[in-house]
């Protein structure tokens, strides 16, 4: 019975060692995509396609695959049109984790645009160069440039936005990753010089493989976890420590496990 009860235990103690050592190299390798951000990884990077029909994001700089090897997109609109552009920039990734951010920091902004067009009209509709933050769906902030030059150089937009309570979470399972919106609408350029010249519209975004210009967004990433509630009582269990030591949750478990085992084997043996 006692050796029965020594290799009932060092049965334990191993299946113990091997959850231990197994379970963070399993939490390590979902920190290890450089597409994923992390506190040491938090710049996502903006690529696209020549025309900007396709614009997405992630966090490796290293990556451009799929975007303009030119380094930017850009579309033309015929003289008497309307230089019109509505499309979003998204993290076309997916998280595979919650994205946590410092609720005292900031989202830097950084985007490089260069537009031809003419000035709006009293007769026309116009939207001045428009930024828009999303997490998936849901609108967490918006900003307008009347500043941005539309007389075909090279301009870049620098939008710091102040993190809220709606920003500190982005939950991978409710799909809310990054997007941003850019919206323009002014008429093509009209003028006496138009006669002799081609004066028809572009609007051109650059992408972050483009090396002359900064393009990028910072977010203030954080390590953080959720604490497990007892429905009963609303208690901690486990809670960060567990969360924050990889396996440490399960290594308890399973010590637990084997001292209720070898317990019980006392039990039957007393008996």
């Amino acid at each position: 019975m006692a050796t029965n009860l020594r290799l009932q235990s060092a049965a334990l103690v191993v299946l113990l060692l091997v959850s231990y050592i197994g379970a963070p190299a399993s939490a390590q390798e979902v920190q290890e995509d450089p597409k994923q951000p992390t506190v040491d990884n938090s710049t996502m990077h903006i690529y696209g396609t020549d025309d900007f029909s396709s614009c997405f994001t992630h966090f490796d700089g290293e990556d451009s695959t799929g975007s303009a090897q030119d380094g930017f997109g850009t579309r033309n609109y015929p003289e008497n049109g309307q230089v019109d552009v509505d499309f979003d920039c998204s993290f076309n990734e997916g998280f595979r984790e919650d994205m946590y951010l410092d609720e005292n920091g900031t989202i830097a902004i950084k985007m490089t645009f260069n537009i031809f067009s003419g000035d709006c009209n009293d007769n026309g509709e116009c939207t001045n160069l428009t930024l828009t933050l999303k997490k998936g769906t849901f609108t967490v902030a918006t900003q307008e440039f009347p500043e941005m030059n539309n007389d075909a150089n090279d301009q870049t937009i620098n939008w710091n936005v102040q993190v809220d309570r709606n920003m500190t979470r982005w939950n991978k399972s409710g799909n809310e990753k990054p997007v941003i919106q850019i919206e323009y609408s002014k008429p093509v350029y009209q003028g006496l010089d138009c006669f002799v010249l081609d004066c028809s519209g572009d609007f051109t975004i650059y992408y972050s493989n483009q090396n002359d210009s900064a393009v990028e967004v910072s977010f203030p990433v954080v390590n953080k976890t959720m604490p497990i509630l007892d429905e009963e009582d609303d208690s901690v269990l486990g809670g960060a420590v567990g969360d924050a030591l990889p396996g440490f949750g399960l290594m308890a478990g399973m010590a637990a496990l084997a001292m209720a085992a070898v317990a019980g084997s006392r039990v039957k043996k007393n008996e």
